[in-house]
Formats: structure tokens, C-alpha cells, sequence
């Protein structure tokens, strides 16, 4: 088992972890913000929701804050460390954090501050390109440099690699990203399908896994319907809409899933 494993496995007391994700209403600032107080109590309630159901980790993101900012602002910040620190305080599995759309760092100094476990970041290693947004920023080196200066080399980084919605500007196979995102500093890598709610293939998550030294999680479009294929060649999942009704998350969809991630794990695949 390597480094990487064995940290994610400790983390989240055993192998395929499935993290659930809580996606947060507009924050203060934004269009459509309900107001901080009521943030918190959505996002609890969903953390509720996802223990219950027998999730492994929980991961907060702050989705509907449009239009996304590239680089978080310090309102942002503010408002996500309050809201992972109340989570942080009342949850039994291990909390991350991801500030989009492409601030690790804002991400990293939030679960410092607030007690979370790990973060994840769509940009890492790769360079990509949004139409809205035109080419990522990426800096591993920089990120796992930060994490060092904050004494927080116990936060793992979960990387994306060839994330959805982004053009790569440097083609390669998926078996290469994973090999650099691993040289580079991360704990664990993530594929995604083509859009939210698309699953990536079996053969692409095999690819990855060939230049992987770590997990390979799956970061969108795993459901109870194709977790058993997927979950049998990766080593864990990402979860978010297929656990929700409108914009809750639905522990019975929760528990769905994991009975499903159960039978994977008893099989011993």
C-alpha cells in the first residue's frame, strides 16, 4: 500500500470512501444570499443527512455563488471559514473544503483555520482553459509550499485531473496527469465525467489508475446505478448531486448508494 493510501485510508477508516458533497446556498455578497445564519443551518442539515445515510466524509463547496469568482474574495473566505468551522464542530467523519472556482490556497488557509481534513481542487497540474474564464491559474508546487509554511501538512489535497468543463491545453493521457499530480504533492486524484452529473468511463478511470501512486476517486455522476462497476476499479467517490431532492440532500438516496458501495467492499474488490 502506498504513502498515499495509507493516508486516506487512515483518514477515513478504511479503503473506497465515498464523500458526500454539501453544496452551499449563495453567500453573503452574492445574488440570491440568504443570509449567513441561514447557510449554516443548510449546511448542517445536509451534513445530518449524509452521516445518517453512512457516508464516509462530508465536502463543502460554495456552488452557487455566481458568477464564480476566479480567486476568492475576503468576504468569501470569511463566510466559508465560518461555515466548515460549524460543521468541523458538529460532525463525526472527516470535513473538506473546496472555494471555487480555482483558489486551493483560499481552500487550504479555510480548513487550516477552521479544523477541516482535506480539500480538493479542480486545477493542479493540468493546463486548461475555460471560455468564460480563459487559461486556470495552476501551481502545485505553491500550494504544497503554503500547506508547509501553515504547519498543515496533515490536510490532504485531492486533485482533480483533466476536470470537466476545461479545454486541456497540453494533451496527455490521463495514466500521465495522474503520475504528475502524485510526483507534485497530492494525496489523491479525482475524475470526473464531461459535465456535473456524468459519470467518467471505466476504462477512463483505469487509465488514471495505471499512472496513479494513490487513489482515484470518482468526482461526479456516481450513482447507485453504476457504483458497482465504478467503484470496483476506483478507490473511492466524490457524491453530490445524485444525493439530492431539489436542493437538499435526501438521506434515503444517501443510504441507497452506500448499500450499493457496501456490496463492492464485501465482494473485496
Amino acid at each position: 500500500m502506498s504513502d498515499a493510501t495509507t493516508r486516506v485510508a487512515r483518514l477515513f477508516g478504511g479503503s473506497k470512501p465515498l464523500i458526500g458533497v454539501i453544496h452551499l446556498p449563495p453567500l453573503p455578497g452574492f445574488a440570491g444570499s440568504p443570509g449567513i445564519a441561514a447557510v449554516v443551518e443548510k449546511a448542517l442539515a445536509d451534513q445530518r443527512a449524509l452521516e445518517a445515510g453512512g457516508m464516509r466524509g462530508v465536502l463543502v463547496e460554495n456552488e452557487e455563488d455566481h458568477p464564480h469568482e476566479v480567486l476568492a474574495g475576503p468576504s468569501t473566505i470569511a463566510h466559508m471559514t465560518r461555515v466548515t468551522a460549524a460543521l468541523v464542530e458538529r460532525a463525526s467523519v472527516p470535513v473538506g473544503v473546496e472555494i471555487l472556482l480555482n483558489d486551493p490556497k483560499a481552500s487550504l488557509a479555510v480548513a487550516a483555520a477552521s479544523g477541516a481534513a482535506f480539500i480538493r481542487t479542480d486545477y493542479f497540474v493540468d493546463r486548461m482553459t475555460r471560455p468564460e474564464y480563459g487559461e486556470m491559474a495552476i501551481d502545485a508546487a505553491g500550494l504544497i509550499a503554503c500547506r508547509r509554511r501553515l504547519s498543515a501538512e496533515h490536510i490532504l489535497v485531492f486533485a482533480d485531473l483533466q476536470v470537466k468543463y476545461a479545454r486541456m491545453l497540453e494533451p496527455r493521457l490521463l495514466a500521465e496527469s495522474a503520475a504528475i499530480a502524485f510526483a507534485s504533492g497530492a494525496d489523491a486524484v479525482v475524475v470526473t465525467g464531461t459535465e456535473t452529473g456524468a459519470a467518467p468511463g471505466v476504462e477512463e478511470v483505469r487509465s488514471a489508475s495505471a499512472g496513479a501512486s494513490g487513489p482515484v476517486l470518482i468526482g461526479s455522476g456516481l450513482t447507485s446505478q453504476n457504483a458497482d462497476s465504478l467503484l470496483t476499479v476506483a478507490g473511492g467517490a466524490i457524491v453530490g448531486t445524485a444525493l439530492k431532492a431539489g436542493d437538499r440532500v435526501d438521506v434515503e438516496k444517501v443510504r441507497a448508494l452506500m448499500q450499493v458501495a457496501r456490496g463492492v467492499r464485501v465482494a473485496g474488490t
